[in-house]
C-alpha cells in the first residue's frame, strides 16, 4: 500500500482505520509502520504519527542520485567478480525479452523487466547490501516508474546490451560510464513524471494493482 502510494503523499495514517482494513491489532501494526519508516516507504513526526512519504522532484531526485553510487559501484565490481558464464546468462536475458519492447507490453511489465535487468547486474557484484540497497530503491521509486514507462516507453533494449557488452570484455570504465549516462537519463525523465504521478494521485487512477507492484494480493478496498 505505501510502495503503491494509496495513501496519498504526505498523508496521516489512521491506524486505527488502518488496523481495521487490515485485519491486525494495533501492536503488530506499529511495528510493521516502523520498519517503513526504517525503509523509506514512511515518515513519522514525533507526537503527529505516521505519514506517507513524499513525491515530489526532488525525494525523486535523491532517489535516482542514490541509485547512481549503487550501480555504478556494483557494475564496476561486476567487471572484477562475475564468471563469463553469468555475464553470458545476463545476456541471453536480454535476448529473450527483446520482443516485449518492440511489441505492446503494459508498462508495468517493461519496468519489471528493466528491474530484473538491474538486479541480475548488481548480483554480479557478489555484494548483497548493494543488493538489498537497489531493491529497496526500485520498490520506492517503482510508483513513479510506472507513470513514466507508460507515458515514454523509455527504456530501450540496446542501453542494457551495451552495458553487458562492457561487461564481456571487462571494462570497467566503459561499464560504469555507460550505467552511468543510462541512470541519469531516466533520472532525468523521472523527474518529471513524478509531477504527473503527483496529479494523477488526486484524480482517483492510481497504480493498477498490488500485484504490480510486489506480488502481493489485489488490494479488497483502499483507504
Amino acid at each position: 500500500m505505501a510502495a503503491g502510494f494509496e495513501f496519498k503523499p504526505d498523508e496521516r495514517i489512521n491506524e486505527v482505520h488502518l488496523a481495521r482494513e487490515v485485519g491486525t491489532s494495533r501492536t503488530p501494526l506499529r511495528e510493521a509502520l516502523n520498519r517503513l519508516v526504517a525503509e523509506g516507504f514512511l515518515t513519522y513526526r514525533t507526537g503527529q504519527g505516521f505519514f506517507c512519504r513524499s513525491l515530489d522532484p526532488e525525494s525523486i531526485l535523491n532517489l535516482y542520485e542514490a541509485r547512481l553510487a549503487v550501480e555504478c559501484e556494483g557494475i564496476r565490481l561486476a567487471s572484477e567478480r562475475a564468471a563469463d558464464a553469468d555475464i553470458a546468462a545476463v545476456r541471453k536475458f536480454l535476448m529473450e525479452i527483446e520482443p516485449a519492447y518492440h511489441g505492446s507490453a503494459e508498462a508495468r511489465v517493461l519496468v519489471e523487466l528493466d528491474e530484473e535487468f538491474h538486479m541480475k547486474i548488481i548480483r554480479l557484484s557478489a555484494n548483497a547490501e548493494l543488493e538489498r540497497m537497489l531493491s529497496n530503491l526500485n520498490a520506492r521509486s517503482r510508483y513513479v516508474r510506472w507513470i513514466d514507462m507508460e507515458a515514454r516507453r523509455a527504456i530501450t533494449p540496446a542501453d542494457h546490451l551495451r552495458i553487458v557488452e562492457a561487461l564481456v570484455v571487462r571494462d570497467s570504465t566503459s561499464a560504469m560510464a555507460l550505467m552511468r549516462e543510462h541512470i541519469t537519463r531516466r533520472q532525468e525523465e523521472a523527474t518529471e513524471a513524478a509531477r504527473r504521478a503527483f496529479s494523477r494521485l488526486y484524480v482517483g487512477d492510481k497504480f493498477p494493482s498490488r500485484t504490480a507492484i510486489d506480488g502481493g494480493p489485489e488490494p479488497a478496498s483502499q483507504i
